[in-house]
This record gives C-alpha cells, structure tokens and sequence, in this order.
C-alpha cells in the first residue's frame, strides 16, 4: 500500500513537471484561441461561399465572440473558482459549441454560439495563464513561458491548416465547424488529468492607485486589440477576394498562426535588451505596416506579407505588456492588467464592427486598414512619451534600473 501511494505520488509529480505544466498551456491555449477565438477567420470564406455569408454579417459574428471574451475575462476576474475546474469547463464548452455551428443554420444561432465560446475563452485565457505562469515560476526558465504563449499561434496554425485541407476537398463551412469541435474535445481529453487535484482558488483582485502612465497603457493595449483584430478577422477574405483558389488565399492564416507561435520563442530575451516598453513600440509599428500593406499593395503578396507581420507582433505584444504592466504596477498589477483586457478585449469587439459598417455602407477594407494603422502609429508615439518603467537587468535579479523609452 505504501509503495502504491509512492509511485501514486511520483507518477502526479511527474504529470505536473514544469516542461508538462508548459505543454498543456500551450495546448489549452491552441483550444482556447485557434479554436474557440479564431476558428472563425479560415472558415469564413467557406461560409461565404456555402451559406452565403456576407462580410458585414461576418463581422457581427465575430463581435459577438469577442463581446463573449470580454465577458468572460471580466467574470473571471471577479469570482474565485478552483483554475482547473474553469479550465476544464471552459475547454469543454469550447468543443461543445463549435460543434453546435457545424449542425445550426440560422444566424441567430450563430450569435449565440459564438458569444459562448467568447465566454469560454475569457475563461480560459485567464485561468490557464495564471495557473501556468504560477506553476513555472519556480522553474526560472523563460523559454517554457514562451512555450506557453505560444500556443495561441499553434492553434491558429492548425486551425488554419484544417481549414485549408477542407477547402481542397470542397468540404462544407458545417463540416469545418465540427471537424474543429471533434479536435478541441480530443485535445481536451489529452490535457484533462494534467489540471488535477491540489489546485488552490485564484486570489482576489487587488486594486491600485491609478496615474496617467496607467490609463496610457490601457489606451494602448485597447489600440492594439483594434489594431490586429481586422486583419486577424478578414485576412482570408481579403485574399479571397483577389484569387478565389483556396490553395492560395488559405495559406494567409496558417502563415499568420505560425508566425505568432514562432515570435513568442523570440520574445523571451527581447526584453533583456531593450526593455519591455521598447519592444512594445517597435511591435506596434511593425503592426502598423502589415495593417496598412494590404491598402498599398493590394495583391496576393501584400497580403501574405501582411499576415507575417501582424502574425509576428501581436503575442509579441501582449507578454511585453503583461510584463510592463508587472513592472508599473507591482503588487497591485492585477487591476491593472484586468483594465488592459478589457481595453483589449474592447477593441476587438469595435474593429471587426468598423468594418460591417464600412462595408454595408458601400466601403471596402481599405478605411478600416488605414484607420488602423493610425491609431497604432499614434499608440506607439504615446508609448515613446510615457515615463519609463523600472526593468530588471539580465545580469541579476536585484539590480534595477530605469527603461529610458
């Protein structure tokens, strides 16, 4: 009995390993994102073309998954559950309803559905890291973070690809939906015993004096929500619309997935360097030019071109802003980062509405790309003039000094 309990014990020691605590967040977070969140972008050009969906239709679709995330980051925040038992549910909910798609046809339904998994998501997103980035923290070893976050640009890969295979045997949008529900309940089952026993309720959100170099930082995470979400929405149309052959305009957002997983990696020592906020910057700029490129070069190559760079910035930008957001704010980061989802979260929901209603009123991407790019630009200027925040030196733990951006 007592060997029994040992090797019991053993073998949950070995299932919470940091390299496996690593593994199912990135799994967990390709469930959570390249299904949940944007499964949506390679299979809209399937439903335009099999149930007729217009791009203004497509973009209410995709505000309400969004307004969905806010949602469910922002509960998620609020009440105290056990991160596994969110985690799990959140999971499963996402596989559920991404069937549902594939089986309803009517638009209402789709709303609904998509307003689920964006709650699921919430769910997901901010429990999985948290119970990640606690469990590693004793690991001191950046790369597993970076391998964390790099599964919200694996799942869009994979999605991405899915997709693409589909498109080449002529299969439905329904039958996309519910070959990506059958992978997100296969992949939950996969992780399911790894968020086991033994996990504690999250804390309390702790609140915090705000100053102006806060709300910047909420303002231009909000920018960049805005920023990357049309071309993350509408990228495969876009090029749809210049080269109906699915072996070409589908590889736009795998090439965008993969670039996102590939950047985080990269991420890891950036920020030794050159410091988080000026990191920040340069990705917002990089941004700026792929959300404009598809305006001045609107062919095949504009586009793909695009997705590289957009692809490359946008997880890039997020852990450099978690972790400026650590820095300003210390102890009482929490707060702060629950402001800058939600400004994030807030911007996703409005860019891919911009776009229904530049498009219903006649318009094409193009204002909406170019309205992008300037408020990026402009975010970055505001990044560049904002007090710096105290980083950590790559030589030691203990040594501070101040980041000049």
């Amino acid at each position: 009995m007592l060997d029994r309990s040992k090797r019991t014990a053993e073998a949950r020691g070995a299932a919470r390993s940091p390299a496996t605590v690593a593994l199912a967040g990135l799994v967990a977070l390709a469930v959570a994102m390249g299904i949940g969140r944007f499964a949506f972008t390679p299979i809209l050009p399937m439903m335009q073309e099999d149930a007729g969906l217009s791009v203004a239709a497509g973009g209410w679709l995709a505000s309400a998954n969004y307004v969905g995330y806010l949602l469910g980051a922002l509960s998620a925040m609020a009440i105290r559950v056990r991160a596994a038992t969110a985690i799990r549910g959140g999971l499963v909910l996402i596989g559920v309803v991404t069937l549902g798609m594939g089986l309803e046809q009517r638009f209402a339904g789709w709303i609904a559905l998509r307003a689920l998994a964006g709650i699921a998501n919430g769910w997901v997103v901010v429990f999985a890291f948290s119970w990640c980035l606690e469990k590693l923290a004793a690991a001191r070893r950046p790369l597993l973070n970076g391998l964390v976050f790099a599964g919200v640009g694996t799942g869009i890969a994979v999605a991405g690809g899915f997709c693409l295979v589909l498109m080449q045997v002529n299969a439905s949008s329904g039958q996309a939906w519910m070959g990506l529900g059958v992978i997100a309940l296969i992949a939950t089952a996969v992780i399911w015993r790894i968020f086991g026993t033994g996990d504690g309720r999250r804390p309390a959100a702790h609140g915090r004096q705000w100053d102006a170099d806060s709300l910047r930082l909420v303002l231009c995470f909000g920018a960049t929500g805005f920023g990357y979400i049309i071309p993350a929405t509408f990228l495969p149309a876009m090029a749809r619309q210049l080269i109906p052959d699915p072996l070409v305009f589908g590889w736009s957002w795998p090439l965008f997935g993969a670039a996102a997983a590939v950047s985080t990696l990269a991420a890891a020592v950036l920020p030794s360097f050159l410091g988080n906020r000026s990191v920040w910057i340069l990705g917002q700029l990089v941004m700026a030019l792929g959300v404009a490129l598809p305006v001045f070069w609107p062919a095949i190559g504009g586009i793909m071109i695009a997705a590289l760079l957009v692809g490359i910035t946008f997880m890039v930008i997020t852990m450099v802003a978690m972790q400026e957001a650590r820095q300003v704010a210390g102890p009482h980061a929490t707060g702060l980062i629950a402001a800058m989802t939600s400004a994030f979260a807030a911007g996703q929901i409005v860019g891919p509405i911009s776009v229904s209603y530049v498009v219903g009123a006649g318009g094409d991407f193009s204002e909406a790309l170019l309205a992008a790019c300037v408020l990026l630009t402009v975010s970055a200027y505001a990044l560049s003039r904002s007090r710096g925040a105290p980083r950590v030196r790559p030589s030691g733990p203990n040594k501070v000094l101040k980041n000049p951006g």
